[in-house]
Order: C-alpha cells, then sequence, then structure tokens
C-alpha cells in the first residue's frame, strides 16, 4: 500500500469538548527508560526501511559526471529499490561528523525521468539531545543528515565526496530509505474504543486526555476566555496573575493519533523537564515538494527515520507546523506538558522545538506558517507565564557556540541559530520571528 494523501484534518471529530479540565503537571522529570528499552520494530509495522550500505566510487567516471570520482568518495549508482517517499544517510559513530556533501537523485515510482541531483543537508549534529541526558548518551545514536522528502519513488542513485582536506567520510555509510505507510483508521472516540488501542497508543492519547476525548485525531481549538477559564485556576505559574491572565487562545492540534504515529517504536514512557520559558523555531530541511494532503506521511517519515535509523527515543520536536499552518503534535507526553525534546542542542531544558516542515534559506514561508507559529507560542508559553517580546535566561548544556554551563540570555520565541551555530531555521523564517514575536503577544492580550 502507499502513502495515502487523505489528510486527517478533513476527518469529522464526533465529540465536542467545551472546556479542558485541570492540566496535570507533572510533579518532577520522569526517568527515561534505558537505551536498551527501545523496542525492535514489529513486523506488521506500517511502511518500511530499507538500508543500503554505500561502497567507494572511485572507479565509477559516471558519478560525478566528468571523471572526477576521487577514492574516498561513497555512494550508490543508479538502481531500482522497492517504492519509498523520505531519504537520509546514517553512520555508525553519532560523534562523528560528515563534512562533505551528499546528493541524491531519484526517480518517480512508475515513470522512468530521473530528478536532478538533490543536496541533502549534511550539518545535522545540532539537532537532538542534550549531551549529558540519557537520550544523548544513548548507544543507540548514529549520525544522521538531515531527511529529504522526494515523494514517491522506486529508483535512487546517491554519491558523498568529503571536502577538500578531509581524508575519509565517517564509517558505516547507509542509505535509508522510507516508506512512511498509510495512516491507521479509526479516529474518533467511538472508532478507537471499538478498535482497542494498544498500551503505547492509550498513553500517547491519555497523555492529552484534559483537552481532549480519548482517541481523538486532534484537539478542538479554545476561543481566549474558554482558553483562560479552563487553565488559569489550575496552572501554577499563573494562578498569581489570575486578575490578567496573558495566554493566547488554544489553537487547532493534529495528534500523533491525527497524523498516524505507530507509538510501538518509541521508547515507553514520557520525560518531562520542569517548566518552558522559550521556543525554538525550527525548518526541518525536508524540502518544500510535498502538499498539505502529504505533511502526515511527511510527518511519519521523518518519526521513523528519527527513531528507527538515528536511534533516538522518539520523534525529535515537541510540535510539527506544515506550510498551510496545521499544528501537530511532535514527541508524546502532552502538548500542554513541559515534555522534553530533542530540537537545540545544548538548549532543550526547559524549551520547546517547533518544525516548519520544509526549507526555507531561500524560500520565504507563507504567511499562514508565521500566523500558526505565533498562535501556538501564545498559548504554549502563555501557560507558562512567558511573555513572547520578552528574553529569557537559560543554561548551556554544552555546544560550538556557548560552553556547558554558561548562561544565555534569549528571545522568547527563538531561532535555532541563536543558540549554535547551523543556518536553521533558515534566513527567511528567521527574518519572520520579529514579527512572529509581536503576533505571539497580541494573541495573548499584551
Amino acid at each position: 500500500m502507499r502513502v495515502s494523501l487523505a489528510s486527517p484534518i478533513a476527518l469529522t471529530c464526533a465529540a465536542v469538548l467545551a472546556l479542558p479540565l485541570p492540566l496535570a503537571a507533572p510533579a518532577a522529570a520522569t526517568a527515561p527508560p534505558a537505551a536498551s528499552a527501545l523496542p525492535p520494530a514489529p513486523d506488521d509495522l506500517p511502511g518500511s526501511t530499507q538500508s543500503l550500505p554505500l561502497t567507494p566510487l572511485g572507479g565509477s567516471s559516471r558519478a560525478f559526471g566528468d571523471g572526477s570520482a576521487r577514492p574516498a568518495d561513497q555512494g550508490l549508482t543508479r538502481r531500482d529499490v522497492r517504492p519509498f517517499s523520505l531519504l537520509g544517510v546514517v553512520w555508525d559513530d553519532p560523534r562523528a561528523a560528515l563534512h562533505g556533501t551528499v546528493q541524491v537523485r531519484t526517480r518517480a515510482t512508475g515513470g522512468d525521468v530521473w530528478s536532478d541531483w538533490q543536496d541533502v543537508e549534511t550539518h545535522t549534529d545540532q539537532h537532538g539531545a542534550d549531551p549529558d541526558s540519557a537520550e544523548g548518551a544513548s548507544g543507540a545514536r548514529r549520525g544522521a543528515t538531515a531527511p529529504l522528502w522526494v515523494g514517491d519513488s522506486d529508483g535512487v542513485e546517491i554519491r558523498v565526496r568529503a571536502e577538500n582536506g578531509v581524508p575519509s567520510l565517517p564509517a558505516g555509510l547507509r542509505l535509508e530509505l522510507i516508506d512512511p505507510g498509510e495512516a491507521p483508521g479509526g479516529t474518533t472516540r467511538a472508532a478507537a474504543e471499538a478498535a482497542g488501542l494498544s498500551a503505547p497508543e492509550a498513553a500517547a492519547t491519555s497523555a492529552n486526555a484534559e483537552l481532549a476525548p480519548y482517541g481523538s485525531a486532534w484537539i478542538p481549538a479554545l476561543t481566549k476566555a474558554e482558553t483562560e477559564r479552563g487553565t488559569v485556576r489550575t496552572a501554577p505559574v499563573q494562578a498569581a496573575k489570575a486578575k490578567k491572565p496573558y495566554i493566547g487562545p488554544r489553537p487547532k492540534i493534529v495528534t500523533r493519533k491525527g497524523w498516524g504515529a505507530d507509538e510501538r517504536i518509541r521508547e515507553k514512557g514520557f520525560v518531562y523537564t520542569k517548566t518552558i520559558k522559550a521556543a525554538f523555531v525550527h525548518h526541518s530541511a525536508t524540502g518544500n515538494n510535498y502538499t498539505c494532503g502529504q505533511a502526515p506521511s511527511v510527518l511519519r517519515g521523518i518519526y521513523r527515520y528519527h527513531v528507527l535509523s538515528s536511534g533516538w527515543r522518539d520523534v525529535g520536536y515537541n510540535f510539527a507546523i506544515d506550510k498551510c499552518g496545521t499544528i501537530y503534535e511532535g514527541r508524546a507526553g502532552g502538548v500542554a506538558k513541559p515534555v522534553l525534546g530533542a530540537h537545540t542542542l545544548g538548549f532543550n531544558t526547559n524549551s520547546m522545538g517547533i518544525a516548519v516542515l520544509g526549507s526555507y534559506g531561500s524560500s520565504t514561508p507563507p504567511a499562514a506558517v508565521v500566523t500558526s507559529v505565533a498562535r501556538l507560542t501564545a498559548w504554549k508559553l502563555g501557560l507558562h507565564g512567558i511573555n513572547p517580546k520578552g528574553t529569557v535566561t537559560l543554561v548551556s548544556g554544552g555546544g560550538n557556540l556557548y560552553a556547558k554551563g554558561k548562561k544565555v540570555k534569549f528571545h522568547a520565541i527563538a531561532g535555532h541559530r541563536d543558540g549554535y551555530r547551523t543556518d536553521c531555521p533558515g534566513t527567511r523564517l528567521y527574518g519572520k520571528l520579529p514579527t512572529t514575536r509581536t503576533s505571539s503577544a497580541k494573541y495573548q492580550g499584551r
């Protein structure tokens, strides 16, 4: 079965939620499971991953078009493969950087025309868990490029070249070809209960029990007044500000159930931080060649790549937003809770990561994206008493800009590049953050 292009947004919610029940904030961080708790992929897991070892290209004059292949170059010549839609390259040592270029071209399923060469983003070590965290120290982790969405394809060619002066590429290079599979059915509460959720599915949906009915495909939007009535009396940070709560209206959020996350592949349990002080904005670097109806498939592909190919405990981002402005739940644990993510190396504690699906170095993000980032941050930062136009202080867990232990002042809505030397979230998206801060504050009523 190939990837369904039907978006869960088109589904009709059977139950209407008037107001949320009190939020159940975790009393303390939950101890993460050991690395060995990451389960093997079940045989009946929707979708598939083809893992192909790269080989030397030194004798292939065709690989680089001009006969310039060098002994250190690796890749694969054109070949037929099982259908896939997303790809990336992984290697053995997560601490080893791939100093070089990765280029791929693909053939659409059922056709005979090959795409032009496309670049795959290689500098992705700035994403991921903090070095001293249990996830960061996990022996399951691998080095990895960013994933690239190429659409329904059944042919691939890849070439990897080290930079001048770099003697070799990382050991164990493999091309990961991912079919995200179709989203499972049964998204209404009645259907979910009839089908019977597995224990991991029940845990993921129960984490949002205060906000939406059991097994829901999405968390419904609330007005600002409804949001204030449902949160002021229960959010500890806001209790002293009950006379003037600065919380934006809760936006509609597609749940993990809604975009088809298979809860069996992630580690069990959830890990929380103490609070949320800042939101780091990213782009996924997966390219912009997807339709909004395909966004759930893109997310399932990224999820599978992060967990099964890269060895993470779950998808790294706390939220994702597609180019039509739809907001999705990312890492499991509850959208209103301070879930510890793996998105901004060194600054995952007391922050959240928002990934805009696409690449925004030279492409301008649609207005719907900027609006959704503003609405999401107005609500989530507001739950923790944070002014989106203000600044906050975080302590570095280590990185290439700030040493471990250094106190760093950030905008409450920051770009990934503010905490790490990187191009993320792309120049065009980063340039929209001042507008986003102003809009987010207005949604809060400031």
